[in-house]
């Protein structure tokens, strides 16, 4: 019975967007108020809570701090924590280290290559970034939803420069893949015809030798699991000299990756490495958090605490490790890349505290 007044309750303030509104800035404020290690309160309590006032399916908007508009469904922990950010109209939308790392390489980019692309989250940043340049950004995203938002997201913003493409990125240019798994969660795996459901792959080399394309800047892969395959078909690029090849920003998760003899055994680790890249962890929290003003806190591979219940983080290879010797930047080493509130703070706070 308790239950079900909770639930009506909550049905109750969902419909007035003034009552939703400063009932999530009290949840906030309860979260900053409460003293409770070890407990994931975002998770575990506030969350949920935050869950219930919206609908799957229901289309949010949000505007950063720069101007950038963003309209998404409410369907997965990208959209929660967007729509609970402190401060209320933030900087980025998701992983707010990843997106100024990614802001930061764009400014020496012009063709640029996103797997995972989503709604834009990042793509939109990056395409806003390169745009003055002429640059392109080749955005894949085969969820048909979420690719609607991206090319929603790109108008909203006035961008003629984001090519939303529905392959899925792969080590060939010949198989049907589907999505398993719900929404951000997707992964791919191979699938016997070509269906309804399913989408074709192709090769980064493939797909930007078709649209005459011979340079390449950044790629940036977040495809649960399959960014090992993506890298294996943009070989041509990443055999290119130090000042020619791209950066890469990808995920690595332990789901998909065995890292249990260190990082830089893993074969994509040894892919990269084999072509002259050196690689580091990006400390990153997987949220909307704000580090405004902060350093972007990088571990060299070798460096890297790996410890805990399986989990993933991003990573980003460069020939030219010289381009983090600025102030934008700390190495740091012997930490986890992955931050933490609820953490032991040596391990998962940023160098200096929250």
């Amino acid at each position: 019975m308790a239950q079900d007044a909770a639930l009506i309750a909550l049905h109750r303030i969902a419909q007035d967007e003034a009552w939703r509104r400063a009932f999530i800035r009290q949840l906030i404020g309860f979260e900053n108020a409460i003293d409770a290690p070890g407990v994931d309160v975002r998770e575990e309590i506030t969350g949920p809570m935050v869950d219930a006032l919206f609908d799957d399916d229901q289309v949010v908007a949000k505007t950063l701090s720069n101007g950038v508009k963003f309209e998404f469904l409410y369907r997965s922990k990208i959209a929660r924590d967007f729509v609970m950010s402190t401060p209320e109209t933030p900087d980025h939308a998701w992983e707010p280290q990843t997106s100024r790392l990614l802001v930061n390489l764009a400014k020496r980019a012009t063709q640029v290559v996103i797997g995972g692309a989503y709604f834009g989250d990042q793509a939109v940043l990056v395409a806003r970034e390169i745009a003055p340049r002429g640059g392109m950004v080749h955005a894949f995203e085969p969820n048909n939803q979420q690719r609607a938002m991206l090319i929603r997201n790109a108008q909203l913003n006035g961008l003629s420069n984001i090519r939303p493409r529905p392959e899925g990125l792969w080590s060939d240019s010949d198989t049907n893949l589907k999505l398993v798994g719900y929404d951000s969660f997707a992964s791919a795996e191979v699938a016997e015809a070509f269906e309804d459901d399913t989408f074709k792959t192709v090769t980064i080399t493939d797909y930007l030798k078709t649209a005459g394309v011979g340079q390449l800047d950044l790629i940036v892969i977040d495809i649960e699991g399959a960014e090992l395959g993506a890298l294996k078909g943009a070989q041509s690029f990443l055999a290119m000299p130090a000042d020619q090849a791209p950066n890469i920003v990808f995920e690595v998760h332990r789901h998909y990756v065995d890292w249990s003899k260190g990082l830089p055994a893993t074969e994509i680790a040894q892919l990269l490495i084999a072509h002259g890249y050196h690689l580091f962890a990006l400390r990153d929290f997987n949220s909307n958090f704000d580090l405004s003003g902060r350093p972007i806190e990088l571990i060299p591979a070798e460096a890297i605490y790996l410890e805990g219940p399986p989990h993933g983080f991003n990573m980003v290879a460069v020939k030219n490790p010289g381009v983090f010797e600025t102030a934008a930047y700390r190495i740091v080493r012997d930490v986890s890349p992955k931050l933490l509130r609820h953490k032991n703070p040596k391990l998962h706070h940023p160098v200096g505290g929250l």
